[in-house]
């Protein structure tokens, strides 16, 4: 049985499946034309609630440098895939990142 550092078929599922609940809310169309614009707090909102499943997804899987490394990789390619621009894949790929590697927040008391 080989051992699964990079976080396998679910992590990359689960990968994929953020950066396409990003191309519903802000297709790749719209994020690359520059007569169409998207106020920020929108794009915010949407990468901030991506961001909160991922951090869930953390939570929940317990998961190490390697397969936080390998979530943020396959976002990144996955975006690139659908056609975003550099930018916007680096702008979405870093707040993913910054969500899943900041400290939870220490209990009130």
């Amino acid at each position: 049985m080989a051992l699964n550092l990079f976080g396998g078929k679910e992590l990359e599922e689960f990968a994929k499946s953020l950066a396409q609940e990003i191309a519903k809310r802000f297709p790749p169309a719209l994020a690359n034309d520059p007569q169409r614009m998207v106020s920020p707090k929108r794009l915010t909102t949407i990468i901030e609630e991506v961001g909160e499943k991922a951090e869930k997804f953390n939570r929940d899987h317990k998961l190490g440098t390697l397969k936080k490394a390998s979530l943020g990789n396959t976002f990144q390619w996955e975006l690139k895939d659908m056609g975003y621009n550099d930018k916007f894949v680096e702008v979405a790929t870093e707040a993913l990142i910054v969500y899943i590697t900041r400290k939870p927040p220490a209990p009130a008391g």
